[in-house]
């Protein structure tokens, strides 16, 4: 699809935000027309920027754990499309990563989803749930709301070793919603 590989082309351009970071702007993202799973993460860590490639970590060996796929389904775009909320490592901020930068998601996420029109998305971590399911006022309201509701996305915490606290305190997440979330992706992957 030709308009799609040219957003690509701009995004991967993109310089929206380089007075503020701390490296040379690296937008990372892997996207295909028609993928069966959007996953709207939040910003590429350091090892991410480094390496070009999208949880390219420990947090994405759980995430992809979660999911019950290998790396071949992970990174390939046509079954799964990665788009952080912020394209570029933000850098630190108090010895942990900053957010993501605010300018990636309203310049880019809605001309890419209008072309992706996956059939579950995936929102992964605080700032993609606070920006795309506001209505829930925690992370934990909208991961356990998403699970029991109709519609056609999922929250989850971030996968990263931070919330091993929040995965311990809310068992239910690992024993309920995950196999169920492991059920919706084979299904969009096969169906």
């Amino acid at each position: 699809m030709k308009a799609h590989d040219e957003w690509v082309a701009k995004a991967q351009k993109c310089s929206l935000c380089a007075h503020a970071l701390p490296h040379k702007p690296n937008p990372i993202f892997s996207t295909a027309p028609f993928t069966k799973i959007l996953i709207i993460g939040q910003a590429p860590g350091l090892q991410a920027h480094e390496s070009g490639i999208a949880f390219d970590d420990a947090s994405g060996d759980r995430l992809r754990h979660w999911l019950s796929v290998n790396k071949a389904v992970f990174y390939n775009p046509k079954c799964i499309s990665i788009l952080p909320m912020g394209f570029c490592f933000p850098g630190y901020k108090n010895g942990s990563d900053a957010p993501p930068r605010k300018e990636c998601a309203p310049a880019w996420h809605e001309r890419f989803i209008a072309f992706l029109q996956p059939s579950i998305t995936i929102y992964v971590g605080r700032y993609a749930q606070q920006f795309y399911l506001p209505k829930y006022k925690t992370l934990t309201e909208a991961v356990k709301t998403t699970f029991t509701s109709p519609e056609r996305y999922f929250a989850l915490p971030h996968p990263s070793g931070r919330n091993n606290r929040w995965l311990a305190k809310n068992k239910w997440f690992e024993t309920e919603s995950l196999p169920l979330l492991q059920n919706e992706v084979f299904k969009a992957l096969h169906g």
